[in-house]
């Protein structure tokens, strides 16, 4: 698939996500809940490397699924999604970073119900919604194993 029609098939799902996105919020859909420990399964629905080195950018993706876990807002979905194609690429090669960032970006919207969605720490409906400073603490708190305090959003 040339490159013209794979950035309009990405504009074709970042517009539906989009879309449904902004209605699901129109009808009242609220986030309430806890943010979860963090989890990681290396690189979702990928190999973590090649067979000869089958960790070999498994760092890179734990990286992006902390920013995963965590959430927070469309563009610092783009920058964790931007960093990992940066890190695939320097471990591995630019092709194979190009292929997982349109991965991430097709299959990472927070619309989709899995366990790998942006935002995924949280009840599915939390979106793009911004991180505040409390939801940071909380996720540093649950990262270096400090005892927390995690607010009740109910």
């Amino acid at each position: 698939m040339d490159r013209f029609k794979w950035a309009f098939f990405l504009g074709l799902i970042a517009a539906f996500s989009s879309s449904a996105f902004i209605l699901l919020n129109a009808h009242g859909l609220e986030h309430r809940g806890r943010l979860k420990p963090f989890s990681s399964d290396g690189c979702s629905r990928f190999p973590d490397g090649p067979p000869g080195n089958p960790e070999k950018w498994r760092a890179c993706c734990l990286r992006h699924d902390q920013a995963y876990w965590l959430g927070g807002t469309f563009d610092e979905r783009v920058a964790a999604d931007r960093a990992l194609e940066r890190c695939i690429s320097e471990v591995e090669n630019p092709i194979l970073a190009q292929t997982m960032w349109a991965g991430v970006r097709v299959g990472g919207s927070p619309l989709w119900p899995t366990e790998f969605r942006w935002g995924y720490g949280w009840p599915y409906t939390r979106g793009y919604r911004p991180v505040t400073s409390e939801e940071y603490q909380l996720a540093s708190s649950l990262l270096t194993g400090q005892p927390q305090k995690n607010p009740d959003n109910d």
